[in-house]
């Protein structure tokens, strides 16, 4: 089994000249948490998802250690929660998108797919025919469709 024979092919996506706001009204329209960035010629240039979002929403954090307990120091400015909400809704989605994205061939084999998925602890993989967006990958979809025949 192949990429081409599990991947859902209405993929929400969003464009590299979009804003957060798009994306957050994307993810919570279609219930999903990322989804992938791309260009004018449909290709994958970044990938953006609710983690993207929840790394802008909190405080930048580093973690003391001491001999008896953890705790966190917050570290970043002081803009009020709205201030930041509004902030982050103006962004470009390119900066806040992770731009190395892992994708996988639309003739991919089922066993890779799922060994990336493990081994990178990703949730979805974008597939690619001729360099350009065909599909998406979810580890349900290589779930469902390793155990289908049960």
């Amino acid at each position: 089994m192949q990429a081409q024979d599990i991947m859902i092919k209405q993929i929400y996506k969003v464009r590299e000249s979009d804003t957060v706001k798009s994306v957050v009204q994307k993810l919570i329209d279609h219930r999903i948490g990322g989804m992938p960035v791309v260009n004018d010629r449909n290709e994958i240039v970044a990938y953006v998802s609710d983690g993207d979002i929840m790394r802008y929403i909190g405080k930048h954090e580093d973690l003391v250690i001491d001999s008896l307990y953890y705790s966190i120091v917050l570290k970043g400015d002081n803009d009020e929660f709205e201030e930041r909400m509004q902030k982050l809704l103006n962004l470009s989605v390119l900066e806040i998108a992770k731009r190395k994205v892992i994708t996988v061939s639309w003739d991919e084999d089922i066993e890779v797919i799922a060994a990336i998925l493990g081994k990178k602890q990703i949730k979805k993989l974008p597939v690619e025919r001729n360099g350009v967006l065909a599909g998406i990958i979810s580890r349900g979809d290589v779930i469902r469709h390793s155990f289908k025949a049960l």
